[in-house]
């Protein structure tokens, strides 16, 4: 391995590291999705799929505590519901822009496939806005060319610099899955929340 492909693996090594400490399991006692931290005291980013029906959630946040966690704002139509813990001082994500995303940039889903913990998996954006493929058209979408599994469901979608772009929330085939686009995740907080929830 040449000095610049060393340089290019570690630096996605650490990306992940750090994208892994706002990484949390959502359970819901049938099975399990991820979720982002979005706030450090306690607001938590997941897919509306995950929770939609379950009244016993828990949330495994990275310093290995599982919490009790409450569903503050669920939004079926666009596959977001916002969770609440009891903690703070928690570890953020950065929020990136999702409109600046382009087809061919690369980008890495992380959650939990199939129960393996903090899995990564990598490709590159297919498209991004409305339209795309027989998806609903009255909502954005970000399509993907990377292998999503049951448990990326919730978790983030980053970019090179470990900034959130999108939620992972679909699989259309083995090698094409669908993001939430940042930009409509603020907009849900934003819109059920209020501005002053939001930390972007």
């Amino acid at each position: 391995m040449n000095d610049l492909a060393q340089l290019v693996n570690a630096h996605l090594a650490d990306t992940v590291e750090r994208v892994r400490g706002s990484l949390v399991q959502v359970r819901n006692g049938r099975g399990a999705g991820a979720g982002t931290i979005w706030h450090p005291d306690g607001l938590i980013v997941t897919n509306a799929h995950v929770v939609q029906g379950h009244a016993q959630l828990t949330a495994v946040l990275p310093d290995g505590r599982t919490l009790p966690a409450q569903v503050i704002a669920f939004d079926a139509a666009r596959d977001l519901a916002a969770l609440a813990v009891e903690a703070d001082g928690l570890p953020t994500i950065e929020v990136g822009d999702s409109r600046a995303l382009k087809p061919g940039q690369w980008v890495m889903a992380v959650g939990h496939p199939w129960g393996v913990l903090g899995a990564v998996t990598a490709g590159v954006v297919i498209g991004v806005g409305a339209g795309l493929g027989d998806l609903p058209s009255s909502r954005e979408w970000i399509a993907l060319a990377l292998h999503l599994r049951p448990g990326h469901s919730g978790g983030p979608l980053v970019d090179a610099a470990g900034r959130l772009v999108g939620i992972n929330t679909l699989i259309t085939g083995p090698d094409v899955g669908y993001a939430i686009p940042s930009q409509t995740v603020i907009a849900f907080l934003k819109e059920t929340l209020g501005a002053q929830h939001v930390a972007v």
